[in-house]
């Protein structure tokens, strides 16, 4: 038996779910087919939500024992295992899904858990959990399968003391020392983790500097921060072989250098879930890292087979996979959709201290000749930094010397992540009104962190002549 629908979405992460919501609000019929037994993607299971859970429990640990009144406490502090600092996550993770599948339900867009592959480019296959296949009919596809990590051929995954960044979170102890092999996000993010927890950190870049696409002063702060938080950063380091001993993991470098720590996290790359789908004999382009071609509308190279979020590459950003699943259905429903609301993407990388950055670099704009200012504001002149103790960072504008435009925010510290948005909102507005004298002409509680907004904007105000 044959079922069909307007719409199939193949995945149920972020891009999925706003794929799926949108085609269901605009009065498709629709169906997500979800590889795994719970909706959320890996951004809920092993992605994004536990990994920030994580994070939450390790600061608030490191608060904990850096708090002079909770001294007496800790007369016999005993290290706390990493599975027991996960349980916060399992609760929050449960909690998703149960939100997420009211989703579903509320929309009336039937969930089928299951491999899909394509029959031909309207019929699809579902290998449904339990055994059996279920045929689908569909007048379009939205892929957004997401991404997992990539894992070479010469790496042994299957030993306990190598783990990619899926697996890491299954680590029952906390070992004592670690080498993270790529420097990307999700590199600095644990290299940051673990050091907090007073791991050994050994961080391996193959490239010069950390996170080369965000602005040269914020590369500069995080470096300085790991490093004075004690991890050892190797810039310019290629793998030559990795050796599991009986005690650890020996990284051997093509430098000749030899690490050895309890355990590996191999964090260098990921790779597009794509391979299960079948879409190459369609014709639809795929490179050599699963990712599909798509364009501005989100289509691949069969006009109504759609591809969004991390699938597809860059940003790769759970923000960005749920707005690009709602133009891809908007696309399909009505004809036309607006992209231009995804073109300005806020990034935040949860390093100690956070990273959240918007707009254009120094770099980008001194090449592209643009005349600019800089206003800063320290995080530890701010009231609001002295009093919680996180007086660590600043915030950083970039603005055009002429029209005061806003071109760039750039954010290090105590919930940059959250901060970034109200200059977001600013600089989203019609040209004359996104300035940096909004900053100057609003005024803003105080103590806040907010604040540090008027402090940047007359700091840079300062500078021109």
């Amino acid at each position: 038996m044959e079922s069909r629908f307007d719409l199939v979405v193949i995945g149920s992460g972020p891009g999925g779910e706003g794929a799926a919501m949108k085609a269901a609000k605009s009065g498709l019929s629709v169906c997500v087919v979800e590889k795994y037994h719970d909706v959320g993607g890996g951004c809920t299971h092993w992605g994004t939500i536990p990994s920030k859970a994580l994070r939450h429990t390790i600061s608030q640990l490191a608060e904990f024992r850096a708090n002079p009144l909770f001294q007496p406490l800790l007369m016999n502090d005993e290290p706390i295992p990493l599975s027991a600092m996960l349980r916060s996550a399992d609760s929050v993770v449960r909690r998703q899904v149960g939100l997420r599948h009211s989703f579903y339900e509320r929309n009336r867009v039937r969930m089928l858990h299951g491999v899909a592959r394509f029959v031909d480019p309207h019929t699809l296959e579902v290998a449904v959990a339990g055994g059996g296949v279920e045929r689908i009919a569909t007048r379009g596809v939205v892929i957004a399968t997401g991404s997992r990590p990539y894992r070479p051929a010469d790496v042994d995954f299957s030993h306990f003391r190598i783990c990619d960044s899926d697996t890491v979170l299954r680590l029952k102890e906390t070992p004592s020392s670690i080498t993270i092999y790529g420097a990307g996000v999700i590199g600095c993010e644990y290299a940051s983790m673990f050091r907090t927890l007073g791991v050994k950190v050994n961080l391996i870049n193959t490239r010069d500097k950390l996170l080369s696409f965000l602005d040269d002063e914020i590369i500069d702060a995080l470096a300085y921060h790991l490093r004075d938080q004690g991890c050892v950063i190797r810039h310019n380091e290629e793998m030559e072989r990795i050796e599991p001993v009986e005690d650890g993991v020996v990284l051997h470098l093509k430098s000749g250098k030899r690490l050895k720590t309890d355990v590996l996290l191999w964090a260098n790359g990921r790779t597009g879930n794509s391979r299960e789908l079948g879409v190459e004999a369609l014709g639809v382009g795929v490179d050599d890292r699963g990712q599909i071609a798509v364009n501005d509308r989100y289509q691949t190279s069969v006009p109504h087979i759609y591809a969004v979020g991390d699938v597809i590459g860059q940003p790769a950003l759970a923000s960005a996979a749920y707005d690009q699943g709602r133009f891809a259905a908007t696309h399909f429903a009505a004809g036309d959709c607006d992209t231009r609301l995804a073109k300005e993407i806020p990034t935040g990388i949860y390093t100690t201290p956070e990273i959240s950055s918007l707009g254009r670099t120094e770099r980008e704009l001194t090449a592209a000749k643009v005349p600019y200012e800089v206003g800063h504001s320290l995080f530890r002149s701010l009231a609001r930094a002295q009093i919680t103790g996180q007086t660590v960072g600043m915030l950083k504008l970039l603005f055009h010397r002429e029209t005061l435009q806003i071109l760039g925010i750039h954010c290090f510290g105590h919930q940059a992540s959250e901060i970034i948005h109200i200059g977001q909102a600013v600089m989203s507005q019609p040209e004359g009104r996104n300035t940096i004298q909004y900053f100057v002409n609003t005024t803003f509680n105080y103590p806040t962190m907010a604040e540090a907004y008027r402090v940047a904007a007359l700091n840079g105000l300062n500078r021109l002549f």
